[in-house]
C-alpha cells in the first residue's frame, strides 16, 4: 500500500531526525546511569510504545489537533517536562542506594520489582515527547499516498519505520551508558556521582523541554 519510494524517503528523514539525540534518548541515558541496564532496556521499551501511541494518535486525527493548538501542545509538553523533573529528583535522592542495587543485580543484572512501572515511565515520556509530537504530526502525513486511500493504515505502517530505528539507537545508547555505570560501580563514591549525574540529566532535560519548543 505504501510505495517503496515513499517508504525509503520517510526512512531517510526519520534517520536524520533520530540521529540527533532528543528527550527520549537523554531520558534513556539518564535512567541507565542512575539505575542500570535492566531499567534502561525497560525504559527503551516504554519509549517505543509511547512513541507509537503518537503515531496512532496522528493516524486517527488527534495529532493534528495537538499540532494546531498551542494550548494543547503546551499542556502535553509541560506534563512531560514535569514528570521528567520528578523522576530526576527521585534518582538524585536515592543515588547513595545504588551500590546495594548493583550488588543485588549481580550476576543477572536483575532489579527488584518495578519493571512495569519503569516501562510505564518510558511510555509517558515517549508519548509526551515534543520532538516526537511535532515530527509525527507535521512530517508523517506528508509521506502518505492520498490516491491510494486507507490513510490511517498507511500512517500506521510508515510509523513503524522511525519506531524500529529508535528501538535500535535507544538500545545502543542505553547499553553504552549502563556499561559506563558498571565501571563507576567499582567505587561507592563514583557510583553515587554517576547516579546523581543521571538524576541531574533528567532534571535538566525536563527544564529544557519546558523552556523550548513552539513559540507561536
Amino acid at each position: 500500500m505504501v510505495s517503496t519510494d515513499r517508504f525509503l524517503a520517510f526512512a531517510a528523514m526519520s534517520l536524520l531526525v533520530i540521529v540527533i539525540p532528543g528527550p527520549s534518548v537523554l531520558f534513556v541515558i539518564g535512567r541507565a546511569l542512575a539505575h542500570g541496564r535492566r531499567t534502561a532496556m525497560a525504559t527503551v521499551l516504554g519509549n517505543v510504545v509511547g512513541s507509537y501511541l503518537l503515531v496512532v494518535a496522528v493516524a486517527f486525527g488527534v495529532g493534528s489537533v495537538v499540532e494546531r493548538s498551542v494550548v494543547v501542545f503546551m499542556a502535553v509538553k509541560l506534563a512531560g517536562a514535569a514528570y521528567l523533573v520528578f523522576l530526576g529528583v527521585q534518582a538524585f535522592r536515592h543515588r547513595k542506594e545504588l551500590k546495594a542495587d548493583v550488588i543485588r543485580a549481580e550476576p543477572s543484572d536483575a532489579t527488584p520489582h518495578g519493571d512495569l512501572r519503569t516501562v510505564l515511565d518510558g511510555v509517558l515520556v515517549g508519548a509526551t515527547n515534543p520532538k516526537g509530537i511535532v515530527f509525527f504530526a507535521a512530517v508523517l502525513p506528508q509521506f502518505v499516498d492520498h490516491t491510494a486511500g486507507h490513510l490511517p493504515t498507511q500512517m500506521l505502517l510508515l510509523g513503524l519505520v522511525p519506531i524500529g530505528i529508535g528501538l535500535i539507537t535507544d538500545t545502543l545508547w542505553g547499553l553504552t551508558a549502563s556499561a559506563a555505570r558498571t565501571w563507576f560501580a567499582r567505587s561507592d563514591r563514583r557510583l553515587s556521582l554517576i547516579g546523581g549525574a543521571g538524576g541531574f540529566t533528567m532534571i535538566g532535560l525536563g527544564v529544557t523541554v519546558a523552556a523550548t519548543g513552539r513559540a507561536d
